[in-house]
Formats: C-alpha cells, structure tokens, sequence
C-alpha cells in the first residue's frame, strides 16, 4: 500500500490544492515576496543570503500542510520570482534561471515526503515526535545544497561566480542562509498554526522560576566567556555559548533550546546586517548555523525521549491491566460455566414452552416467542464468552479470516452506537485462513478500527483481499474536512503492530491525498481445517 498515486493523472490530481488550500498558498505568495526582501540584508554580490527566512516559510507550510502543495508552493515562488524580475521570460537563459527557483521547493517538497514516509518505521528515537522534524529542518537544505553542486559547476555564470572554490562558498552560503531561515522562522509558525507551544517547556511555579534562572545563567554566563575570550584576542569561540544552548534543550525540551537559540541569533544578526568581509560574515553565520542546529537537535531530542518514556509508561500500564484481565479471565470462566448448563436448559424449555404455546392465545404465543428469543440470545452469548475464555484459544489455529471480521464487528458495535459511528465492511472470501491465535488478532483489528473512529468523521471501511499467499486486511477512515491527518502509531496502533508481527506479518500506515488514513493488515495464509 502506497500514499502516492501511481499513474501520471493521478500525481496531478494529488497535487492539486483544495478549496481550503487556496488561503495557504495565497499568504504564503505575499509572505515569500517579503521575506525575500529582507534576506537582501545579509546577501551580497556573487552568492546567496546568508539569513533566508522564506526557506522557513516554505517548510512550516509543506510540514502542516503535507507535501502534496509541492507544486503549488512552487508556482508561487515562480510568480513571485517572476515579479521580481528574477525570471524575465523570453530571455536568454530564462528556462535555467526558472529551473534554478523551482529546484528549491521541488526538494523541499520530496524531503518532507521522505522523512514523513521512513520516520513510522524507524525502531528508533528518531521516529519519535518531533524528531522527524528537526531531522528534516537538517536534510532539506542539505539535500538542496547537495542537487544544486553539479549544476553550480556546469554553469555558474547563473549565479555569478567561477571556479571550484567560489561555487563551494557560494552553495556554503545558501546552504547556511536556509538552515538559518528554517531554524528560526519554521518552529514558531508551526507552534502558531498547531495553537499549542510545547507543553513539556512551560512549567508552573516555583520550578518555572527555576528553569529561567538556570537558562539565564548558563546561557549568560557562556555568552560573557565568548565576549571576554574575544577581548583578549582569542578570536570568537562558540563552543561555551554551543555548550549552553545544548544544556537548555536537553533540560528543557526544543521550545527553550529554541528561545535560546533565538537569544544568540539577535545577539549576532545585527553585526552582520553592516558590511563586513565575506570571510568574516560567513564564520560569524557557519558558527550561528552550528548553534542553532545543535541547540534544536538537543530539544527535539529531550522531547523525542520524555514522548517515549511516556509511551513505555502507558504499554507498561496496559501489560499490568493484561495481567488483571487474565486473573478476571480465569474467574469469568468458572461464572460462565457454572451458568451454562441452567441457561442450556432454560433455552430448551424456552422454545418448547414457544412450540406448545402457538395454538394458544396470540399474546400468550407471543410472550412465548420473546422468552425464547431472549434465552437462545443469551444462549448464544455465552457460548461465545465460553469460547473466548477457554484455554483453546491461547493456541494458534487456523482461523477463517471471515469469522475474524465477524467478531471485530461484534466487539465494536457497542462503541460504534454509543459513538454514532458506522463500520462497512466489504464482503469476505470464506475460504481465506490464518495461522493465529483469535483473541490477539481480534484485539490487533479491533485497536485500529478504534483509531479509525478516532481520526476520521466516524465512518469506518474493512476491506480484505487475497494477495498471493498473503490476505490483506485494510482498514480507512473517512477524513474529516479541513482536519490533517496523521499516520502516526500510538500506543493502540504500536500493540497491534507487534501482535501481527508476532504473528508474522507487517502493519503499514498512510495517509492519502484525500487525507483519509489507510491501515494495511497483511498476514500469510493458511490451510483451513479439513
């Protein structure tokens, strides 16, 4: 299962904005043609800006928004770049100068992808919220730098510089200039468009009091040693104020790293704005860049490991309720089968006393038919607790993959009508079987049916199809208009991921152009029981 479209018509159709697109992708036309101007300030002549807010602006909008506004994002920076008089049509040259203002945005685009696309299945800290942000905040502007090299070098007239050594310096520079602007400007747009900063960050009372003096003392007291080293002629070392900035984001998560960050970034940008050596302008920028870096990877990294210390908490929590619900299981059984038999024989009498009664007065026959109704429902029920309580059914089986949907169903529409919602599941082959154990893979389905409700409007879809000697069970939601959906696993998704794995298969999920998200359930088959 795949979240891009295969064919040609299908990326185009993808790719087009919605209605409520249309705003985004306005603003951020205006917003790109003014932060284009003030990164003039820290440019020069013969390489890029070495402070390049609309880098940020472009991430923050393809990071909220989703990768499919690649083109979008990139027609408007052509426009605006057009506007500018950067791109002249019918000039010569004019097709490179159009490629070399798209090429930004298009890699933007496909690193937002990627790493959204890897980031669920790396086993990893990095995998974890908000990691796969930061590392996409490092690898677009590198991989930018990266595409950009040879072309550099096959033609720099484009860019006003020749020679090996100039054409570095001059991508070194871009490639600074959008770290910078990414840092700086991309954090604060999405802390403002998700409404909510880091709440890890922001403490109360006597502790928050505590993490600003420490923040102001070691952040300070770095900053005075850079400023007395300089004074005695030692140049201008970052490692004491690196050195403190990393001490904050991993004290206090990436919303402090960052407002660290910002304090050093104020502190040096306006010495910067005045004409200086390029050498000089370029070292106090590189040095920036590394702090600002750093600094961000450490919050990122601190909030990445207290997200899953919280999600081991909750598994933790959720293998102590197993344990209860195994002691509950055992007592459930000797209830059950105490009151099996007396239900057996009352549902017995009860359709015999339904027989006797059909000739007799019609609402005696009718009082009759409930009662039996009634006892072969209740019946029926503890058959089937009977059945899950029994030791049988901790040994894997072949079990038909109908009768598995079947129980999901049943399990979940008692939440389902309490929730308004509505599961539709597609007819299933009955001569499709797994290997398994019944309790486990129902749990598994059950917990990304749950999800779905969750994420979507309330409509829920079960689909299942054979795949060679696999059979896919794939479960999607509706979307909800204007909400973005995410394809992240939580604790429900990360249990039922390892209960298919444990029972070899695999568990994928995406989100699709509509921003429905798809959860795809692939296990190997087996042979019935003959």
């Amino acid at each position: 299962m795949s979240s891009l479209p295969l064919s040609p018509l299908s990326l185009l159709r993808a790719a087009r904005p919605s209605r409520g697109d249309l705003p985004w992708i306005a603003g951020y036309a205006i917003a790109f043609l003014v932060s284009h101007h003030v990164a003039a300030a820290w440019g020069g002549q013969g390489y890029y800006s070495l402070l390049y807010p609309a880098a940020g602006l472009r991430l923050a909008l393809l990071w909220s928004r989703g990768p499919r506004l690649t083109l979008s994002i990139t027609t408007a920076e052509l426009v605006v770049q057009t506007a500018n008089g950067v791109i002249v049509p019918g000039a010569p040259e004019w097709i490179a100068a159009l490629l070399g203002v798209a090429r930004p945005p298009l890699i933007y685009g496909l690193s937002v992808w990627a790493v959204r696309r890897l980031a669920p299945r790396l086993h990893s800290t990095l995998g974890v919220a908000p990691m796969p942000l930061a590392l996409v905040s490092v690898v677009a502007p590198l991989a930018v730098a990266l595409v950009s090299l040879p072309w550099a070098l096959l033609r720099p007239e484009l860019t006003g510089v020749h020679g090996l050594r100039q054409v570095i310096a001059s991508l070194m520079n871009f490639m600074v200039g959008d770290l910078l602007g990414v840092m700086l400007v991309a954090p604060p747009l999405l802390w403002a468009a998700q409404g909510r900063f880091d709440r890890r960050a922001f403490v109360r009372g006597r502790r928050l009091l505590l993490a600003i003096a420490e923040t102001i003392v070691v952040l300070g007291a770095a900053m005075a040693l850079t400023a007395l080293l300089t004074a005695i002629g030692l140049g201008a070392p970052v490692t004491p104020v690196l050195l403190a900035v990393v001490w904050v984001g991993l004290r206090f998560g990436r919303t402090a790293g960052w407002g660290a960050v910002l304090v050093v970034a104020v502190t040096i940008l306006p010495f910067t704005v005045a004409p200086l050596p390029l050498a000089e302008r370029f070292a106090l920028h590189m040095s920036l860049a590394s702090i600002v870096v750093v600094g961000y990877l450490a919050g990122s990294f601190a909030d990445a490991q207290a997200q899953a210390k919280i999600d081991l908490t909750r598994r933790d929590r959720m293998l102590f309720q197993a344990e209860r619900l195994k002691t509950l299981r055992a007592m459930s059984v000797a209830v059950i089968h105490e009151i099996s038999q007396p239900l057996s024989t009352l549902a017995l009498e009860a359709s015999h006393l339904r027989e006797i009664a059909a000739g007799a007065d019609p609402e005696i026959a009718e009082t009759a038919a409930l009662i039996d109704r009634k006892a072969a429902t209740l019946s029926q029920l503890v058959r089937r607790l009977r059945r899950f309580g029994g030791r049988a059914v901790d040994e894997p089986s072949a079990l038909p993959v109908a009768a598995l949907i079947d129980t999901v169903a049943a399990l979940v529409a008692p939440e389902a009508k309490a929730a308004r919602a509505v599961l539709s599941i597609a007819p299933v082959a009955p001569d499709l079987f797994v290997l398994g154990q019944e309790i486990e893979l129902s749990q598994a389905i059950v917990n990304l049916v749950r999800n779905a409700f969750q994420a979507g409007d309330g409509r829920v879809f079960i689909s299942v199809e054979r795949g060679g000697d696999e059979v896919r069970i794939g479960i999607r939601n509706a979307c909800v208009p204007g909400r973005e959906a995410r394809a992240g696993m939580g604790v429900g998704a990360l249990v039922a991921r390892a209960i298919v794995e444990a029972h070899g298969g695999t568990l994928t999920r995406s989100v699709d152009t509509s921003g429905s998200v798809h959860a795809m359930l692939t296990l190997p088959l087996t042979e019935g029981v003959r």
